[in-house]
């Protein structure tokens, strides 16, 4: 039994040995390969950090941060996604009977960006703001489904079903351009990462080790 112990003793003490060798070769580096117009890169620190960045034409969304090695997958979490990229500022009673989404900040050229679900008999309409970031709903509603096109991913949901109000002023979140992670996987080989990205389509993609 002594014996068995020091065995499993030993190769736990390997296995050990052997993920930090790991880590130490995963570090640094690694960009996006072969999509044109594209740059987009992650950054894997030495504390078991990660820095991430997308940029696209005008677009630019940034995440960070923990990876980790399981075997030859890196897995990468940040802070979970807080459940909204837009707040409520203000909402006044109109005497209408639609409703109207007024969209704030001070970085007016987003407006053209910001869009509003709305349920209808004929299904689901798509309503962007115009130029003073302002979308006018039909009716009255009891759900508010904005859409930030430089965020796709995620839908902001607001039920305002029994607030009394029919005008609504928003705001962005400051994490709005932000990407979060959760058990998101690539696979490691020596000197590139393969794997789903982020914010793209497709199931594959090579990251290269840059530095």
């Amino acid at each position: 039994m002594k014996y068995i112990f020091i065995l499993l003793l030993f190769f736990f003490n390997f296995s050990t040995c052997l993920q930090a060798q790991l880590k130490n070769k995963v570090e640094g580096v690694y960009s996006l390969e072969s999509v044109m117009e594209t740059a987009s890169a992650f950054k894997l620190n030495k504390d078991s950090t990660f820095e991430f960045y997308y940029s696209y034409g005008a677009l630019d969304r940034y995440g960070s941060g923990k990876w980790a090695m399981k075997n030859d997958n890196l897995i990468l979490n940040s802070k979970p996604f807080p459940g909204k990229d837009f707040k409520i500022v203000d909402s006044i009673s109109v005497k209408n009977n639609y409703t109207t989404i007024k969209i704030e900040n001070q970085n007016t050229g987003l407006y053209r960006f910001v869009y509003c679900f709305f349920k209808t008999s004929n299904g689901d309409t798509l309503l962007n703001a115009d130029n003073n970031g302002i979308i006018i709903l039909p009716k009255k509603t009891d759900t508010i489904n904005l859409l930030f096109e430089l965020s796709a991913e995620r839908i902001s949901t607001f039920l305002v079903n029994n607030s009394g109000y029919n005008s609504y002023t928003f705001n962005f979140e400051p994490w709005a351009m932000e990407v979060f992670f959760k058990e998101f996987i690539l696979h490691y080989a020596q000197g590139y990462l393969d794997g789903r990205h982020p914010l793209l389509e497709g199931k594959k993609y090579i990251y290269k080790k840059t530095e």
